[in-house]
């Protein structure tokens, strides 16, 4: 349980007192680095059918597999994230949080770029775990920096606001990609393959390296702490897994964030983001171009109910508490995800109820941002953020496969089998509700510290 002594209560003061232009600097280009890391994540999500069924050409039997190669693809960057979180969480500790988000910007931009020029489905899934190990670093090392670097009454409000604009993202790669991939078309752009072209844009965020390094350092608290530590010779115990797990303390806060985090992640990764192929079984028989614009439009309303759902979720941890805010998250999650998987018909459906699993969904993603930096002291805050962001990924990775499975095999006697499995599915949420029980409330709080 938590430790009295390094949970001594914030001052009330007013959210934006001792907020300063470089504190709003920090944020805004924290932010841009997750929203531009999610865009990647979303060209991905929207340009894995085509590319899938490209690359696959000329192989009749391999086609017929081609929802399982897109499970192969998408499993292969979740491992690639899992792994990402974990190392650069690390190197976040030992190196700095700023150095870290230029590292994983360059990863994750450079790899989703040569996606674009993938021959075969081997090189495309390394690819794709390669732009996994870039997406999984960027986020702890964001959170890690906001959270060190702003007042602590504005903390919240920050990283709420960091994971909310991530949906922006997502709502920019669904709309380049309603421009250039059609995913029942043959759709190219001189040479290229529409999904080619759309890689190839994933590359632009790198820009965002020059910012980062000119006008961003490293925080206060990081900087001291790594002092401390280097002082009394223990630098070892900065970044370090062993000493997450060794101390019983952030060994409990590292398992509830490890449990919260598996909820929210199987529950997008392995249902949610299936929404394209959700539209295309509800419009079936309708033309092609149809199904094409609905599945891009629905994808980006999709997000602007997350973009809702997660300033929600912030206003309720901040003006409530982090609890329940999560506890209502899990439970519409699970209510919603039910009900759109059985319901959607139609696109006059896809277009207010995707925005409204959206709105669920992602909400329980901003409490990771605001919660996770909260549970861990500066010297282990960035190892523990990515692996309890992070490391859910690998428990998440196979859950796209087992949609797939349980389509095609458990329920393929029943008359909608591919819905049947999101439905089935969707239980998951209850893991994260149940592990609220021994999670420790972290609201008016400050950060911990040994």
């Amino acid at each position: 349980m938590a430790n009295p002594e390094d949970q001594t209560s914030v001052r009330k003061t007013s959210v934006f007192e001792g907020v300063t232009g470089y504190h709003w600097l920090v944020v805004i280009i924290a932010s841009c680095g997750w929203l531009f890391d999610c865009m990647d994540q979303a060209i991905f999500s929207l340009a894995r059918e085509s590319a899938v069924n490209e690359l696959l050409r000329g192989s009749e039997e391999a086609l017929k597999k081609a929802a399982d190669y897109r499970g192969y693809a998408t499993t292969s960057m979740i491992l690639g994230w899992a792994t990402g979180g974990i190392i650069f969480g690390v190197m976040s500790d030992k190196l700095g949080r700023v150095k870290t988000m230029v590292a994983t910007l360059l990863v994750y931009s450079g790899f989703t770029g040569l996606s674009g020029i993938s021959q075969g489905m081997t090189d495309f899934i390394i690819y794709r775990f390669l732009v996994g190990l870039g997406v999984g670093g960027m986020f702890g090392a964001a959170t890690t920096l906001v959270a060190e670097s702003v007042p602590a009454g504005f903390r919240s409000l920050a990283l709420g606001s960091l994971q909310a604009l991530s949906a922006t993202g997502n709502i920019l790669g669904a709309l380049i990609a309603g421009h250039l991939v059609q995913p029942g078309q043959e759709n190219y752009w001189g040479s290229f393959s529409g999904w080619r072209i759309l890689f190839f844009v994933g590359v632009l965020p790198a820009i965002m390296v020059v910012p980062m390094i000119v006008f961003l350092k490293e925080p206060e608290p990081w900087l001291k702490a790594r002092a401390q530590v280097s002082s009394s010779g223990s630098q070892a115990k900065v970044g370090s897994l062993s000493a997450l797990f060794t101390h019983p303390r952030w060994r409990h806060h590292a398992i509830i964030g490890l449990l919260l985090g598996v909820s929210g992640m199987i529950g997008l990764w392995g249902i949610g983001f299936f929404s394209p192929e959700l539209v295309s079984n509800a419009l079936k028989g309708e033309p092609q171009e149809v199904v094409d614009r609905v599945r891009s439009n629905g994808f980006a309303l999709q997000n602007v109910g997350a973009f809702f759902g997660m300033m929600a979720f912030t206003f309720v941890a901040s003006f409530l508490n982090r609890r329940i805010a999560f506890l209502g998250s899990f439970i519409i999650c699970l209510l919603t995800t039910m009900f759109v998987f059985n319901s959607l018909r139609s696109a006059s459906d896809a277009y207010w109820m995707l925005p409204m699993m959206g709105f669920a969904q992602l909400a329980v993603f901003a409490g990771y941002s605001i919660y996770f930096p909260e549970l861990f002291p500066t010297r282990l805050r960035g190892t523990g953020v990515g692996f309890c962001y992070n490391t859910v990924r690998y428990l998440a990775a196979p859950f796209p496969i087992l949609m797939g499975y349980l389509a095609t095999h458990v329920f393929s006697g029943s008359a909608e089998p591919f819905r049947t499995a999101a439905i089935v599915m969707s239980s998951v949420y209850l893991i994260g509700a149940v592990a609220l029980f021994w999670a420790p409330e972290t609201k008016g709080k400050a950060l911990p510290e040994d």
